[in-house]
């Protein structure tokens, strides 16, 4: 009987010591493991009483990896060998061929290990970065340069993008790249745009955990991969998808054999997909609907939003109210909602305006909005 066994992951360039072990993942030829950082007891001691190392497993899962949840259970989504492979293999079909990589995400999150993964597919040594403190782009420079080639490539999450940008060094060394895989988060157009006119090849990935990482490069699925749209929900299959989760045999997101329904909606145009937001993160306020993610791509075009993030708070009138957390400015609240709804209808605009200096992420730098609920609903508005 195969039993699930831990795996602590060191942050920083220790974590090449692990390249051994993850080859044997990728061979099928070890117990599954379930990753967990080394670092960080509290986070280890939550994955592991959720997700229950030292007990029976599917004999067809190599890895367990946790969402990226910070509330409630987190499920972990169990993973074959073969699809660890499958979705390493089409990305460097998709970018240009196997190269060298440099780490600058968490190891223990799905991106960060399939980059030590790709790693071990393409036979070369990873450069890595201690990000177990933050993201620091002044380090970008050196880690780019010891990157072997010919073709060398990283992934990061839109908060790095956002830092790196700021430093004409950093930008040069991402320039410098094949690729920069780009996901983990919605990253405005703005963003993007600078990133593109600064020399930096992006190529914008979606997926998840239960997906192996990204499964969609630049809104076109992966070879292997599948995509559809069931009443304005993304629905993915294909060669890199999950088992299932740990534990839940039944779940429904898992319900249909070889599909995964996502919370996000999205739709299909020409075989490209694009994602218009979260299912469970619309707003409802005065009885009409508000997706976050929209009304945010509108304000990031605003010249003083660096980052912004839409919520809504509690209201007795509205039931909800929509507000703007701004990293940037100045900017006023006016000036905002006449942004807005120069493309939005004038529910989409914010009521509330509250700048901050950063935004609260979870996970490889997602944004945590039941976060930053809380934390607005204890401010008050610029």
């Amino acid at each position: 009987m195969d039993l699930l066994e831990e795996l602590p992951i060191p942050a920083g360039p220790a974590a090449a010591d692990l390249l051994p072990r993850l080859s044997d993942i990728l061979d099928g030829n070890c117990p599954a493991v379930l990753p967990v950082p080394a670092s960080d007891e509290r986070e280890s001691a939550r994955l592991r009483d959720a997700l229950a190392p030292g007990t029976p497993i599917d004999s067809a899962a190599a890895l367990v990896v946790a969402t990226s949840g910070t509330t409630g259970t987190p499920k972990g989504a169990m993973l074959s060998a073969a699809a660890l492979r499958a979705s390493g293999t089409a990305t460097h079909e998709r970018i240009g061929g196997p190269g060298s990589w440099l780490l600058a995400l968490p190891a223990h999150h799905i991106a960060g290990l399939q980059v030590l993964l790709r790693s071990v597919l393409a036979g070369t040594e990873p450069v890595i970065l201690d990000v177990s403190t933050g993201f620091d782009p002044s380090a970008l420079p050196a880690a780019v340069g010891a990157l072997a080639g010919p073709r060398r490539y990283t992934s990061l999450v839109p908060t790095q993008l956002v830092k790196a940008l700021d430093q004409p060094a950093a930008v040069e060394a991402l320039a410098s790249l094949d690729a920069v895989l780009l996901g983990g988060a919605a990253a405005p157009a703005p963003l993007r745009d600078r990133a593109a006119a600064a020399g930096i090849t992006l190529v914008g990935t979606y997926g998840m955990s239960e997906t192996a990482g990204g499964c969609v490069y630049d809104g076109m699925p992966l070879d292997g991969a599948l995509v559809r749209i069931d009443n304005g929900r993304v629905v993915l299959g294909g060669a890199t998808l999950a088992l299932g989760y740990r534990g839940m045999p039944d779940h429904p997101a898992f319900a249909e054999p070889g599909w995964f329904r996502t919370d996000d909606a999205g739709g299909l145009l020409d075989g490209v997909l694009s994602i218009q937001g979260r299912l469970d993160e619309a707003i409802t306020t005065g009885g009409l609907t508000v997706v976050p993610q929209v009304v945010e791509a509108a304000l990031s075009t605003h010249p003083a939003v660096r980052e912004c993030a839409v919520v809504g708070l509690d209201d007795e009138r509205l039931g909800h109210r929509v507000v703007v957390a701004v990293v940037g400015g100045p900017v006023t609240l006016a000036a905002l909602r006449e942004h807005v709804g120069s493309t939005l209808d004038v529910t989409a605009a914010p009521r509330e305006l509250y700048l901050l200096d950063s935004l609260p992420t979870r996970g490889p730098g997602k944004l945590d909005r039941a976060a930053l609920r809380l934390a607005l609903a204890g401010l008050t508005p610029s």
